[in-house]
């Protein structure tokens, strides 16, 4: 099974199989979504780390060498790398969106310059690269993002980032509503558990973006 044909909702069983994607490199850019160190973080309790260890798992071992093996492809080709992050600008988060105040997992206090809210290493922006920073889900919600990446040409967004039930989703959305052709890549993205990854991607796929692992889109754009 390909892109054309997998991660099919139940609206698109059947439906012909998509057009062969046209992604010109000066129109096509990379965007990681919230790879950051909070993420890495174990929780104290035994029973959450037991319950986090798949996602952790594939971050280590798929998605962060994924994304990192594609950012270092577009920049061989001086194709555009961008980054979006969450964190606050207040110390006490009373700039965060409703999202991100909510009891609970979703409650995330991160201000800008904490350890917490920093990029990983592995996939820190190089000198040069935009970094957009976000009080909400979607990237494109409460920043420029938009206005930049249709300042710069850009038409094609190459979706990577966690998580792919939430924030990747978000953006996806927004970007498709702003009419830009959107990739989201199966192996460069994770949620808390596979099965959620797994039921976001066939939700979004097609409709809003077009999924496809990372050897397809190299192989689509000759980027080997």
């Amino acid at each position: 099974m390909n892109w054309k044909t997998a991660y099919r909702s139940f609206y698109y069983q059947g439906a012909p199989e998509p057009e062969e994607l046209a992604l010109d490199p000066v129109e096509t850019a990379l965007l990681t979504i919230d790879i950051q160190n909070y993420y890495r973080e174990q929780s104290e309790d035994a029973a959450e780390r037991t319950r986090w260890a798949p996602f952790h798992r594939r971050m280590n071992e798929i998605v962060i060498p994924t994304v990192r093996d594609l950012q270092n492809r577009f920049r061989a080709r001086g194709m555009d790398v961008l980054h979006a992050r969450i964190a606050c600008r207040l110390e006490d988060g009373r700039d965060r969106s409703l999202s991100q105040k909510k009891p609970g997992w979703n409650y995330l206090l991160m201000p800008k310059d904490s350890q917490a809210s920093q990029i990983i290493p592995e996939l820190a922006p190089r000198p040069g690269e935009v970094v957009v920073t976000k009080t909400t889900d979607s990237a494109l919600t409460g920043t420029n993002l938009r206005l930049i990446l249709s300042n710069m040409g850009i038409r094609n967004v190459v979706m990577t980032g966690i998580f792919t039930d939430q924030c990747v989703s978000s953006t996806v959305r927004s970007l498709a509503d702003e009419s830009f052709n959107v990739v989201v890549i199966e192996d460069g993205c994770a949620a808390g558990s596979d099965d959620l990854h797994q039921r976001e991607l066939e939700i979004i796929n097609m409709i809003y973006c077009q999924v496809l692992e990372s050897r397809e889109l190299i192989t689509l754009m000759g980027l080997e």
